[in-house]
C-alpha cells in the first residue's frame, strides 16, 4: 500500500492502458489501484471479454477514473475487425478513412462503455493513440459534442504532447507529430479539457524493473510541474500472444514496489485519485 501523500506533495496522473484485453491485463489494474498505484485505466470495449472485466471497475470508481480506450489496430485474435498500425496510419494521412465508418466506431465502443459501466466515459485515449489522427480526432469531437453537449459535461481527453523535455525521446516525438499537437489544438479550441503534457513512452525495452525504473525517474522528473499524464501498462504475468507481453509484468513489479513510492516521494509526488480535472 502507498504511503499517504505529503501535504505539499504534487499530484500525478498515472493510467494504465489496455484494460479488458486479457485477464492478467486486469488483475494487475485492480491491484494497483486497491494499492493507490493509480489514477485510471482505458478500457478496449472492443475486447470479448470486456462486460465481463468491466464489472470489476464499478467498485474502484471514482477513485479509479475510468475512460475509453478507443481501438482500430487491436483485432483480439481475430474477434473485432482490425488493421495493423502502419495501415491505419498511411489511410489517414491519405485522407482515406471514411468519416462515417469513424463515427459509427466511436458511437459503437461509446455505447459498449456506456452499456456495461452505466455511465459516460471519464475520460478518451486511443489505443496507439489512433484517437489523434487525422479524421479520427474530427470524428472524435463530433460524437462527443452530439453525445454530451459542450463544456464541463464532455469527457477530457488525453493528449500526446510531451512533458517537458520529453520530447527529446525520438518515439515520444513521432508519436506527437502523428497528430498529438495537431489533436490538441483541434480539441482544446473546441472546449474539451486535456492533460498537461504526457510521459511513459519508451521501446518496451526494458528488461528489469531497474531499467523500467530509470524511464520512470526521467518522466517523473518532467511531470513534476503538475497537470501531465504518464501512461502504462502492467499485467501481472507475461501476456501471451502481445506484441509487449513481456514488458508488461516487468512494470507491473516495479508499479508494486516500495521504489516506486520512494521516487514519487523524492520528487514531491503522489498518485492522484479521485476525480481528474485538467
Amino acid at each position: 500500500m502507498s504511503a499517504a501523500p505529503a501535504l505539499a506533495s504534487r499530484s500525478l496522473v498515472l493510467c494504465a492502458d489496455d484494460y479488458g484485453l486479457h485477464p492478467f491485463v486486469d488483475e494487475a489494474v485492480c491491484q494497483l489501484a486497491r494499492a493507490g498505484r493509480l489514477s485510471a485505466t482505458s478500457g478496449m470495449t472492443t475486447a470479448p471479454r470486456w462486460r465481463e472485466a468491466a464489472a470489476a471497475l464499478r467498485e474502484l470508481r471514482p477513485a479509479l477514473s475510468v475512460g475509453l480506450h478507443f481501438n482500430l489496430t487491436e483485432g483480439h485474435g481475430g474477434a473485432h475487425a482490425a488493421h495493423g498500425l502502419g495501415k491505419v496510419l498511411r489511410a489517414a494521412y491519405l485522407r482515406q478513412l471514411p468519416a462515417q465508418a469513424l463515427r459509427q466506431a466511436w458511437a459503437r465502443q461509446l455505447d459498449d462503455f456506456e452499456r456495461a459501466l452505466g455511465t459516460p466515459p471519464d475520460f478518451i485515449d486511443g489505443h496507439q493513440h489512433v484517437h489523434q489522427l487525422p479524421g479520427v480526432r474530427r470524428a472524435l469531437l463530433q460524437e462527443l459534442q452530439a453525445r454530451y453537449g459542450s463544456g464541463a459535461a464532455l469527457p477530457w481527453v488525453r493528449s500526446t504532447v510531451p512533458a517537458g523535455g520529453l520530447w527529446r525521446s525520438p518515439k515520444a516525438a513521432v508519436i506527437a507529430l502523428l497528430g498529438g499537437w495537431s489533436a490538441t489544438r483541434l480539441l482544446r479550441r473546441a472546449g474539451v479539457a486535456m492533460n498537461q503534457g504526457f510521459g511513459g513512452v519508451y521501446g518496451f525495452d526494458a528488461p528489469d524493473t531497474d531499467a523500467y525504473r530509470a524511464h520512470m525517474r526521467q518522466w517523473l522528473a518532467q511531470a513534476a510541474g503538475g497537470g501531465a499524464l504518464l501512461m502504462c501498462h502492467p499485467a501481472t504475468r507475461p501476456v501471451p500472444q502481445d506484441a509487449i507481453g513481456q514488458q508488461r509484468p516487468v512494470e507491473f513489479a516495479y508499479l508494486s514496489s516500495e521504489a516506486f513510492t520512494q521516487d514519487l516521494r523524492e520528487r514531491g509526488l503522489h498518485v492522484h485519485q479521485g476525480v481528474l480535472s485538467f
